[in-house]
């Protein structure tokens, strides 16, 4: 579903400042040589992400979900020097490109990639984080809220994609993942832990602010 009209998409895109040159190779190989390309935050997205992180200038990211690694590289251009950036993905095939590419943008020292399952994996890593962004299994979105939400600094933000799942989220018979979508979205708007904002970017993206 395009929530946009096309050309209104486009002036936007056209009126938003560009990715670096890592960031446009790594896009245009991954939607000519990767399965499911529309998986990539891409170029408006990507923008909104290093600027979410610039203004929030975290010393901690845990990324949900890493896919090719384009957004982890968004969000690691905000973080405060010394910071470091947890991205995780079930796919091992993946792991290869990912890592290059974080060479490429002189990030393989703030960056660990974890893969396995994020459910066993989010435990396991120490300390508490100041930006979270979820982009995996949406089946399990509410959990990953419940697994960060008090691990996440005051004044932290908790950013999760696809929300609006192509309009589906409107649709009375939903399925698994529509229905968890809906849940995770009902569940952060009650959370009084948080303060949130559903955008309309892209396939939707769900920001909460911790407030306590």
């Amino acid at each position: 579903m395009d929530f946009l009209d096309p050309q209104i998409q486009q002036y936007a895109e056209e009126h938003t400042s560009p990715e670096n040159g890592v960031l446009a190779e790594l896009a245009d190989y991954t939607r000519e040589h990767i399965h499911l390309p529309n998986m990539l935050s891409g170029h408006m997205q990507g923008r909104l992400l290093s600027l979410l992180s610039r203004l929030r200038q975290p010393k901690t990211i845990l990324e949900i979900g890493t896919y090719t690694g384009y957004s982890a590289i968004c969000l690691a251009e905000g973080m405060a020097p010394g910071g470091h950036l947890h991205t995780i993905d079930i796919n091992e095939e993946l792991q290869p490109l990912a890592t290059k590419y974080f060479a490429q943008a002189g990030l393989t020292d703030v960056i660990t990639l974890h893969v396995g399952n994020a459910r066993e994996i989010i435990p396991a890593i120490e300390g508490s984080f100041d930006l979270v962004f979820i982009d995996a299994d949406k089946s399990w979105y509410p959990h990953y809220f419940d697994l960060v939400v008090d691990r996440v600094t005051k004044g932290g933000l908790i950013i999760a994609d696809n929300v609006l799942w192509s309009g589906r989220v409107l649709d009375e018979e939903k399925d698994k993942r529509t229905t968890a979508l809906d849940a995770y979205n009902k569940k952060v708007l009650a959370d009084e832990r948080v303060q949130s904002l559903l955008l309309p970017v892209r396939d939707g993206l769900n920001i909460a602010q911790k407030i306590v």
